[in-house]
């Protein structure tokens, strides 16, 4: 085994003066930091009593957008797929709607979810979006599943989170075109009335 060899008067090592062996300016120092930011204005938020406002770039819980009295999803089962903790899943049935499909169920293991933004993202109806809610508790592992009827949040809730999700996808949103909803249905029904 090697020997540590310990070199005194070494010329790399600081020399110390009698007043910084004493530490009195680092604790002065300290102790001026301190009571500097005493007299500030305060910056911590006392949680459980004062709620505080995340901006609409947050990715809190996800919900389905109810539009209508009905939800915008059609069941395609993009956020299933791209989901990587599979913590989606879902059953489509068929219905006479312009829109065709709806979910019979869908169900979201909150114990799975990873926050992570992907099903908002592949969703080509905006039906599954981020919500700013941060703040929810679990006692049992059933709880945890969300159903189709607790994930229905009206769209005017969503408004902030809508609203960024355009700008974000497209930065050019209300400045050279507007999109139109409507436009965006497509069902077989229309094509074959139409001929």
């Amino acid at each position: 085994m090697g020997k540590i060899r310990i070199v005194k008067g070494d010329k790399s090592e600081r020399k110390l003066s009698w007043w910084h062996k004493l530490y009195f300016p680092v604790i002065f120092k300290g102790m001026w930091y301190t009571l500097k930011l005493m007299f500030r204005k305060k910056m911590t938020v006392e949680y459980p009593e004062e709620r505080f406002h995340l901006g609409p770039e947050f990715r809190g819980r996800p919900v389905l957008v109810e539009e209508n009295g009905k939800e915008r999803c059609v069941a395609c089962g993009l956020c299933a797929r791209v989901c990587p903790p599979l913590a989606i899943s879902m059953q489509a049935a068929e219905t006479d709607d312009p829109k065709e499909r709806y979910p019979l169920w869908f169900e979201i293991d909150m114990l799975r979810c990873i926050y992570c933004g992907l099903c908002e993202d592949v969703c080509p109806e905006e039906a599954i979006v981020m919500s700013p809610e941060y703040d929810f508790v679990f006692t049992s592992r059933a709880e945890a599943i969300m159903t189709k009827e607790k994930l229905l949040v009206p769209k005017e809730k969503l408004k902030e989170r809508l609203e960024f999700l355009a700008k974000y996808r497209n930065p050019n949103y209300g400045k050279n075109y507007q999109f139109l909803r409507s436009n965006n249905i497509h069902s077989l029904k229309d094509y074959s009335q139409q001929s």
